[in-house]
């Protein structure tokens, strides 16, 4: 059986409604009602496509019938035609200001009753049309959306897997550095502290980004990588090259990237994680709030975990001793304040570093 469209008609006028009826019956479902309270109950149960509505209602006036039905996310979108006497353009006004499609006058016309409805239904049907494939499309864009990000996020991973493959030493740096970065920037929200900064960030991205800090470190060689001992002077200069070089790898990535922030976010931590507060670090020898406040905060996350991690040429340091260290270096190696913020969760890097061994 054909699916027809469902027309509630209110009129509180025997003959007006029983006449629209008649001109209606055969092409649509119709619902004829003879009072406002009657709509209301009627809705609770059946979904129209289309609204027919005596403007000129008694016990409640057609006009507030419309403000009541706009006023309720339920019925809101409902479209209403006017139902109005001959000449009263004041009423079809005041109806069309209140958000009615149409409006048809009494005593009805036949033809012209019908062929409104006609047109009003098609313009709703394509309205609706319309709005189903802009929300399949956003749909489709936000999955596209989340695919793109999480195939970006699993290249970025590789990534930074790769070069944890090749620094034997350093096992689950990446994953230790990032949850060490979280703790600290949830303290951060936390304390209101440098807030007209880190409310701009899309944090998932900081965090993506963070996996990248290390990754001029495939540029390095093996021998200096893996050397068991300490570095000399000349191979500790050639180690220092991997902030540039990955400063250039993440140009050159973001370069054949749509506009993403969590690369330049990769490419400001890359670059300044190992710039020191009062500008003795590498490769720019930027001082304070030179230095971009993610390379400050990687700063600690990176000390922190080299302290406690085993070396060839020392044994981890304690999570009570590493503490120790990074608080001395504030306001030489450290952000102060982000050294402040660091005390407050020292013992949940501590149990990091115990997890993600």
């Amino acid at each position: 059986m054909e699916n027809r469209y469902k027309i509630i008609m209110v009129d509180e006028k025997k003959e007006s409604l029983t006449a629209g009826v008649d001109i209606l019956k055969n092409i649509y479902d119709v619902y004829p009602l003879m009072s406002a309270v009657s709509l209301f109950e009627v809705l609770n149960f059946v979904v129209p496509d289309l609204i027919l509505l005596d403007i000129r209602l008694v016990n409640m006036d057609g006009k507030n019938v419309m403000r009541l039905l706009k006023d309720d996310s339920r019925f809101s979108d409902l479209p209403v035609i006017i139902l109005t006497e001959k000449n009263d353009e004041e009423s079809e006004y005041e109806g069309l200001s209140l958000g009615a499609v149409d409006f048809i006058t009494k005593p009805f016309s036949p033809l012209i009753m019908q062929k409104r409805i006609e047109n009003n239904l098609v313009i709703i049907a394509q309205r609706n049309e319309l709005k189903n494939y802009n929300d399949n499309l956003l749909d489709m864009v936000q999955i596209k959306t989340k695919q793109m990000a999480e195939f970006q996020n699993a290249i970025l991973g590789a990534l930074a897997d790769m070069v944890e493959v090749r620094d034997s030493l350093t096992g689950g740096h990446v994953t230790r550095t990032r949850k060490y970065l979280e703790l600290m920037v949830n303290q951060l929200f936390e304390d209101h502290i440098y807030q007209d900064e880190i409310t701009t960030w899309d944090l998932e991205k900081i965090y993506q980004s963070a996996q990248l800090h290390d990754v001029g470190k495939i540029a390095i060689s093996d021998n200096i990588l893996n050397k068991p001992g300490k570095l000399t002077v000349d191979e500790f200069n050639e180690m220092k090259r991997h902030t540039a070089v990955g400063v250039e790898a993440i140009r050159k990535i973001e370069h054949n990237m749509m506009h993403d922030s969590f690369i330049r976010h990769a490419r400001a931590i890359a670059g300044t994680h190992h710039e020191r507060w009062d500008g003795t670090g590498y490769p720019a020898g930027l001082r304070g709030m030179e230095i971009p406040l993610e390379g400050r905060l990687m700063a600690i996350a990176d000390v922190y975990d080299a302290l406690i991690s085993t070396r060839p040429y020392k044994k981890p340091y304690s999570n009570t001793e590493a503490e120790r260290i990074i608080t001395s270096g504030s306001g030489s190696h450290f952000d102060p304040v982000l050294v402040t913020i660091f005390q407050k969760v020292a013992k949940q890097f501590a149990q990091v570093a115990s997890s993600y061994k």
